[in-house]
């Protein structure tokens, strides 16, 4: 027996509905609302991270040259990571004895900070003073000993302004500083872009470590950023060289059969004036191959007194 609901009942019914529906929109609400880190602010975005990548491998690639001349000796720089990091966390990566200067950044006026291991100065004061490059102790450097190395870090400053020259700053050597005084150049809190190169000589190795500051992330980075994913385009008259040089690229080509299987034994008894029956049907075409890359079916011919091919079909209609 069916029961029939009274319009007393139905209104009761609606106004309950009708009372529900906020609660379920405002936990809605509070499901799809995601707490904000505002610590987050700034990151450095994986595509800025590529391109940096790309701009320092090169200075890695001049640095390396260049100094690998200068020292005459067997000197590779390799970029190791490009991350974003509080100020905080990289004094800390810091040696007790160790290389710190800083470097000036113009035109904006900001102060990077440049690390290098105590471990590499032994080998290249050697090599300037005219030894091998061995290596020697850790210790505190002497006053000629960092007159000589501060010529090195002018020189890393020099191929770091090559390199970023497509953002238009450059780097200047400032002065070394001493442990307590690094903490001073910038807040600790402050989130630095840090490079880290590994360096290798005959006889020692070591990192190169570069911390820049924040107004570098944000300013500097978004140029280099679209700079970088910008599609660069050749004028129309380098374009048409470009296009006639490629047009006078020879390629090797072939045009042969299908390949065919066969048993061993047709094989061993070759001689002059055997006829070899392939598993193809008569009206086959061979395949027109440029490159190693199979173009189009073809059919063998002469021409007065070369061979020809004549092509019949593209492969892609041949296998439709």
């Amino acid at each position: 027996m069916e029961k029939t609901l009274k319009q007393n009942e139905i209104d009761a019914m609606f106004q309950a509905a009708l009372n529900a529906t906020p609660e379920v929109q405002k936990t809605d609400a509070r499901a799809r609302a995601v707490p904000y880190n505002y610590s987050s602010a700034g990151q450095i975005s994986t595509e800025q991270l590529r391109a940096i990548s790309m701009l320092n491998d090169q200075f890695a690639r001049n640095l390396t040259h260049n100094l690998a001349a200068w020292l005459r000796t067997r000197f590779q720089v390799n970029l190791v990571s490009a991350e974003q990091i509080p100020f905080s966390e990289f004094l800390l990566r810091i040696p007790e004895i160790s290389y710190v200067a800083s470097v000036r950044m113009e035109p904006l006026g900001a102060l990077a900070v440049l690390q290098l291991d105590l471990a590499l100065a032994p080998p290249i004061i050697d090599l300037l003073l005219g030894g091998e490059g061995r290596d020697g102790a850790l210790r505190e450097l002497t006053d000629i000993e960092e007159s000589i190395l501060a010529s090195v870090v002018e020189i890393i400053c020099r191929e770091l302004t090559a390199a970023w020259q497509p953002v238009g700053l450059s780097f200047n050597f400032e002065r070394r500083q001493m442990q307590t005084q690094v903490a001073r150049i910038m807040s600790l809190t402050e989130k630095t872009l840090c490079l880290s190169f590994e360096i290798r000589m005959p006889h020692s190795s070591g990192l190169l470590n570069l911390a820049f500051p924040a107004v570098v992330a944000n300013t500097i980075l978004r140029r280099l950023t679209s700079d970088w994913a910008r599609r660069r385009r050749h004028g129309s008259d380098t374009r048409a060289r470009m296009e006639a040089s490629v047009r006078r690229i020879r390629f090797g080509a072939s045009l042969q059969l299908p390949t065919a299987r066969m048993a061993a034994s047709a094989i061993e008894n070759l001689e002059p004036g055997t006829v070899l029956r392939l598993d193809v049907a008569a009206n086959t075409l061979s395949e027109w191959r440029v490159g190693g890359q199979t173009l189009s079916l073809a059919q063998a011919i002469r021409q007065g007194e070369h061979r020809a091919a004549r092509i019949e079909r593209p492969v892609i209609e041949a296998k439709g």
